[in-house]
């Protein structure tokens, strides 16, 4: 009798519940082994994805390059082909020119032809022009100047800061300003030529160019100079200077050479008036 007491006493507990929480706590130990055993495999089952992704990787990696070089040799020789053929229509041009004024300039009648098809080229931009002018240089920022910020981004998802807008703005400009002849990136400026957005870059009459742009405008520098200095493509060039980093630099010139526009055949025209 006086065990029982003691242990109603000291025992408060049924021994079922300590059997209870024994088997509770061998539970969960199990469980933790098996999660730690499913985190084991699946650690092991990433890690063979990955090996077999980089030896995959390298594996393809070779006829990727292979086809990278055989792609680029393909570009170049188009692009030796097409300078070549270019020169040669170049070297074709300037013959039938010398032939069409040496036939042409015998009479009157025949030199002011010569007059008329003078100022239709100049006006198609179908010839070469050289002489004092405008050189506008517009560089893009340095790639390492932090344009994080994506209020500065002018194309989202873009670090590209000088836009076709730009250029478009800086040649309508130089027109007024009193420019001749325009080139843009080496590619003459004329009818039925435009600055597009490619994506990342700019297409002048669909040749891609690249920062530093360079616009020369063959006119009377000075001139020309004292129109553009207020001209409101100088003013947006120097807001983008200040707040982008732009390179933006002006400066007059003698001896400048504009080239030849592409020539296109017309199909159809109709002068205005008429």
């Amino acid at each position: 009798m006086p065990s029982l007491l003691r242990s109603l006493l000291s025992e408060h507990l049924d021994p079922g519940y300590a059997a209870a929480a024994a088997r509770r706590e061998a539970g969960r130990t199990r469980s933790r082994w098996s999660e730690r055993g499913w985190q084991v495999v699946a650690a092991v089952a990433v890690a063979a994805v990955f090996a077999a992704a980089a030896a995959q990787a390298q594996s393809v990696a070779p006829a990727t390059r292979e086809t990278q070089l055989v792609l680029a040799d393909g570009v170049r020789s188009a692009e030796a082909v097409t300078a070549g053929a270019t020169a040669r229509r170049n070297d074709l041009s300037s013959e039938v020119e010398a032939e069409r004024r040496t036939r042409l300039e015998g009479d009157e009648q025949g030199r002011q032809l010569l007059a008329s098809l003078d100022a239709a080229e100049a006006a198609a931009a179908a010839g070469p022009v050289r002489g004092p002018g405008l050189t506008v240089t517009v560089t893009e920022p340095d790639a390492a100047r932090d344009l994080t910020d994506v209020s500065k981004e002018r194309v989202a998802g873009s670090r590209q800061v000088i836009l076709d807008r730009d250029l478009q703005l800086v040649v309508n400009s130089l027109w007024v300003s009193g420019a001749e002849a325009i080139a843009v990136g080496g590619v003459r400026i004329g009818p039925n030529v435009t600055i597009r957005q490619a994506g990342g870059g700019i297409l002048v009459d669909n040749q891609p160019i690249g920062s530093p742009y360079v616009v020369l405008a063959v006119g009377p520098p000075h001139g020309m100079h004292d129109v553009f200095d207020n001209s409101s493509a100088l003013q947006r060039l120097r807001l983008l200077e200040t707040s982008y980093g732009v390179g933006v630099n002006v400066s007059e010139g003698d001896g400048l050479t504009v080239p030849a526009g592409s020539v296109r055949d017309v199909n159809f025209a109709k002068q205005i008036g008429q």
